[in-house]
């Protein structure tokens, strides 16, 4: 990174980093619990609250018929960044609770999102148990691109407290990830929600962090990712509002 790169990216984690603080402060609780995906986003924000909170940042490594190299690279986040830590094995509930809803096993190859957004529901019944035992804040790993379109689960990794890299596009969420020495294999694997087999972020937004994250910072783009991103927003305006209540 050159020298401009960093001092932007060392000021923005100065004042994510205060405003966690106050937060703390604020809000009377000890810390923070966040679950950690393997994935950059949670690297990063797990990252942020430890320079805040070192000894009351709390991980989360929930499988739930994942890759394993997932929570590998959950594992190795956590001791390198040095958070207490505990792994929740979610395969059997979310088996059971799919058992349940639709009276057949669960096919870990078939591409049902309804079945699929039951994962980070589980995931954020686990943290917000953690949260009340500890007297925390769970904090969610949304990042601008994602918020932008609604690629998160309403009640599932939407159901936090707070979002401090809510202001970060994902090539920001990059340069943070080196500036905060997140190791490599994390920062260079492809982002994934691990909805269900090979799936990526990319593949099911149908546009790349690159046309999006320029689109939201420039306002250009092809009419093709226009359309998708314009598209993907606006359905998902729910996911970011209140339950609507008639005026009356």
């Amino acid at each position: 990174m050159g020298v401009q790169i960093i001092m932007l990216i060392d000021d923005l984690a100065k004042k994510i980093e205060n405003w966690l603080l106050e937060q703390v402060k604020n809000k009377g609780v000890k810390g923070f619990v966040i679950g950690l995906s393997g994935g950059i986003d949670s690297a990063v924000a797990a990252a942020l609250c430890r320079n805040v909170c070192p000894k009351t940042t709390f991980g989360v490594i929930m499988p739930c018929y994942s890759n394993p190299e997932d929570a590998e690279h959950a594992e190795l986040l956590a001791k390198s960044i040095g958070i207490e830590y505990k792994t929740v094995q979610l395969d059997k509930p979310f088996a059971e609770m799919v058992k349940l809803l639709t009276g057949e096993d669960y096919d870990p190859g078939k591409k049902d999102l309804a079945i699929a957004n039951i994962k980070p529901r589980l995931r954020m019944t686990t943290l917000y148990y953690y949260a009340a035992k500890r007297e925390s804040m769970v904090v969610g790993t949304g990042n601008r691109s994602e918020l932008t379109v609604g690629y998160f689960t309403k009640h599932g990794d939407g159901g936090v407290d707070l979002l401090p890299i809510a202001n970060l596009v994902k090539k920001q969420v990059i340069e943070m990830a080196k500036y905060l020495e997140i190791p490599a294999p994390i920062i260079n694997k492809p982002p994934s929600a691990g909805l269900w087999e090979g799936q990526t972020d990319e593949k099911e937004m149908g546009i790349t962090y690159e046309e999006l994250d320029r689109y939201i910072l420039t306002g250009q783009a092809n009419d093709r990712v226009k359309t998708v991103v314009d598209d993907l927003a606006m359905k998902s305006m729910h996911k970011k509002q209140l339950p609507a209540m008639p005026p009356l």
